[in-house]
């Protein structure tokens, strides 16, 4: 029986759309421009790709191209149009010279450690090319910053003599992406190290990353099962549906998803709500629901909701300081309102902010959940009021949890053609010496003939930050800005979703069809 079904043999046929640069790989030149200096606290750390500029692709005179031989890592979780990274990748050096070779480090950066990989051939991507996950080779999470790591690292592309190394992952990956273009020019070793920006959370932006890619196609399909939930509900009549959304910190995918679905409320952590406020605002909701005749609903509510809640986040913080606590040890560590605040938390959500730790030693918050507790206090709340003869509705919830639905998914031809594009432009860095770089993307809300190319030095992204009881160089997270165009249209709409039904359906993701449908940006680049 044939394993594979129409639409995966329908994709791997699509040619992904181009930016005009990229039509003629034989004259494209790399030209310095302006950009910020890094913070100065991190010269000492990157003294050799400190003083790095930013680069912009140009057409120029036609330049020789050699052979490549370059390894590709996947690092973090999956996100939707990372086979193409590598399909452009591939297809970018056997352009450049029919011998060039990609090799592919297995389960993670670990693969680097261990020197574990595979050749990649036209055989072995053809099957991927446009599908999601990250199957091909596998993906991870090791960290490479030990000593041990660091040399291990270096013996193995040393002993494959690569000429390039392209880390594709999130912040901390491309954070391991700096500290190795490092230590190679520390230790006198040819190979550039470039990364790609990837992440469904959305948070890997600055003023040169848009968007990351896979954070397209995950909210597009987050926003289909909301729809559908919000569909269900306006039918039955007799839930509310408190949805919480996959997105680590910070709140873009909730962003993203509310645009694309009006609920009758979106959660967004950056606006720092405290616990009780938000409690209040979804009671108060369900009771003017309930005046017209409404005893159902949508709430959006993003991961990481739990980290921005000031006195959460002042107590999750003290928690983190502490060695590993047993809940008799906790109240030792609290002082007057945090222990009144930690006491006033249901039984189940104390023990589960007292959880095994992550690998930086912090609570594990997305174990945290949010919806079962935001339901448990509203329903508290709405007894008060009904004993008060101050709400006369019903309220009863269903909890959903959207997250790993989307991490894998087919991607959109947004992301299909971004990453083809990215692959293309991690190419052209490592032919052109670059190191220490990440794949930037500009102008995306614009036909990818439009786009501009760029390659950014990685420092200029980071700062230091306390991990572990140390300070660490990291890139920064970018929340949700309370300023920006996406937000204030949000805000201005949200108002009108409470009441009325406004719900919007966007169904499944589109490959065939009026590029409306098909090549639709997210809206937040709009």
């Amino acid at each position: 029986m044939d394993n594979t079904s129409l639409l995966q043999k329908k994709r791997t046929a699509y040619q992904p759309s181009l930016p005009s640069i990229l039509n003629d790989l034989n004259h494209i030149i790399f030209k310095p421009v302006p950009i910020k200096e890094p913070l100065p606290s991190l010269k000492p750390l990157f003294p050799k790709t400190f003083h790095q500029k930013a680069y912009s692709l140009e057409k120029g005179s036609s330049t020789e191209k050699k052979s490549l031989k370059i390894g590709v890592v996947f690092s973090g979780g999956q996100a939707a149009g990372g086979h193409n990274v590598i399909a452009g990748l591939f297809d970018a050096v056997k352009l450049f010279h029919s011998n060039s070779q990609i090799i592919g480090f297995l389960d993670g950066p670990g693969g680097i450690i261990q020197n574990q990989w595979v050749e990649l051939s036209e055989k072995k991507i053809a099957p991927y090319r446009n599908q999601g996950g990250f199957d091909l080779i596998g993906s991870g999470r090791t960290k490479i910053e030990t000593a041990d790591q660091l040399a291990s690292s270096l013996k193995t592309v040393q002993e494959h003599g690569l000429g390039g190394l392209v880390i594709i992952g999130g912040d901390d990956s491309n954070t391991n992406a700096a500290i190795l273009a490092e230590y190679f020019l520390e230790k006198g070793c040819g190979c550039k190290v470039i990364g790609v920006p990837k992440t469904i959370d959305g948070d890997l932006r600055s003023k040169e990353i848009e968007i990351s890619f896979g954070f397209d196609t995950a909210c597009k399909i987050y926003s289909e099962i909301i729809g559908n939930i919000a569909r269900d509900a306006l039918s039955a009549k007799k839930y509310y549906h408190f949805i919480k959304l996959m997105g680590r910190s910070a709140s873009h995918v909730s962003l993203e998803c509310a645009l694309a679905t009006h609920p009758n409320l979106a959660l967004i952590g950056e606006e720092k709500k405290s616990l009780s406020e938000i409690v209040k605002e979804i009671a108060d909701l369900v009771c003017r629901r309930a005046e017209a005749g409404k005893n159902y609903g949508i709430v959006l509510i993003p991961e990481g909701l739990i980290e921005f809640i000031p006195e959460m986040k002042e107590l999750i913080a003290v928690l983190n300081q502490a060695a590993t606590l047993q809940m008799e040890d906790v109240e030792k560590h609290l002082k007057g309102e945090q222990k009144a605040f930690f006491a006033s938390l249901p039984e189940k959500f104390k023990k589960q902010l007292l959880l095994d730790r992550d690998p930086h030693g912090n609570i594990q918050v997305s174990q945290i959940e949010t919806e079962q507790l935001l339901m448990e206090l509203v329903k508290k709340e709405l007894k008060k009021r009904t004993e008060a003869k101050a709400f006369k509705g019903k309220f009863s919830a269903q909890e959903h949890f959207v997250g790993y639905e989307g991490r894998a998914g087919m991607p959109s031809n947004f992301d299909a053609n971004y990453c083809y594009a990215l692959g293309t432009l991690a190419a052209l860095s490592v032919h052109n010496g670059l190191t220490g770089m990440i794949c930037s993307i500009q102008n995306l809300k614009r036909p990818p003939q439009e786009w501009r190319l760029m390659a950014v030095p990685i420092v200029h992204l980071m700062h230091l930050e306390t991990r572990l009881g140390k300070e660490k160089p990291v890139i920064q997270k970018a929340l949700v800005d309370l300023k920006s165009e996406a937000f204030l249209v949000f805000a201005k709409a949200r108002k009108s979703w409470e009441i009325d039904d406004s719900y919007r359906y966007p169904g499944p993701i589109q490959f065939f069809g009026d590029l409306d449908l098909t090549d639709s940006v997210p809206f937040s680049l709009k």
